[in-house]
């Protein structure tokens, strides 16, 4: 982690989805102190809340622009694109990170409602984010898209179905927009983040010691890296 005092997102507009816990929460808070001024999403309210006092002791006081609700509520997104167009013109940064785990089962047993949900959740959301905020993360010098993906979205293991299936697509979804965006100031990129300490972690693996993994806050310093200005890194999967 980096020591220096310079805040490196000094300025920026950052979105960030699935923001009131786990890795959202821990890169919400990073970026605030980097710089950010931040656009944060998640289904809970008093949670955002919440997470909003943190910021602003982080910020002098500065709130963030909060838009609680489901991330599947597509037209949503579009308002969201809509009311950032009207008030900053750009979107410097772009961390698509909501994610549902659904249902670790085989193939064969998954509800299909759950998988339907995982899906529009992991997949579709994303593509969504990038219909309704490509233009505007063109308006910036530096537009920067991270996506959150996992070692099952490249690496088959049996049981995780709807998940798997889904990051597998993302990554593909990533690697396309990225190619479409190869001459523009916009880079995209994902990040595997590996074993973390998240509820989502806890329900994949109940028997897991939560203390056996890194926290989130021990992966920030890579989400600040691919959304800083200096950024050259450009449609590549890192996995710290």
């Amino acid at each position: 982690m980096s020591n220096s005092a310079a805040k490196r997102l000094e300025g920026k507009i950052a979105l960030i989805t699935g923001a009131s816990r786990g890795i959202g929460r821990a890169v919400a808070l990073r970026f605030a102190a980097e710089g950010a001024h931040l656009i944060l999403t998640a289904r809970t309210q008093g949670a955002l809340e919440e997470l909003d006092d943190e910021i602003q002791k982080i910020n002098g006081g500065v709130p963030s622009t909060l838009v609680p609700g489901d991330i599947t509520n597509y037209d949503m997104i579009d308002q969201m694109g809509a009311g950032v167009y009207e008030r900053f013109g750009k979107l410097d940064i772009l961390v698509g990170n909501a994610g549902l785990l659904g249902q670790l089962s085989p193939l064969s047993h998954i509800d299909p409602k759950t998988w339907d949900q995982v899906m529009a959740v992991n997949l579709t959301a994303n593509w969504r984010l990038i219909r309704s905020f490509d233009s505007l993360l063109r308006q910036s010098e530096a537009g920067r898209v991270i996506f959150v993906t996992s070692t099952v979205g490249h690496m088959a293991r049996a049981y995780w179905g709807g998940y798997a299936v889904s990051k597998a697509a993302l990554e593909m979804l990533s690697g396309i927009y990225a190619e479409e965006t190869k001459k523009s100031n916009v880079r995209v990129n994902l990040i595997n983040p590996g074993g973390t300490r998240t509820n989502m972690r806890a329900e994949a693996m109940p028997g897991e010691d939560p203390e056996s993994v890194k926290p989130p806050e021990a992966i920030t310093e890579y989400f600040v890296e691919l959304a800083a200005v200096t950024c050259t890194r450009h449609g590549e999967l890192i996995e710290p």
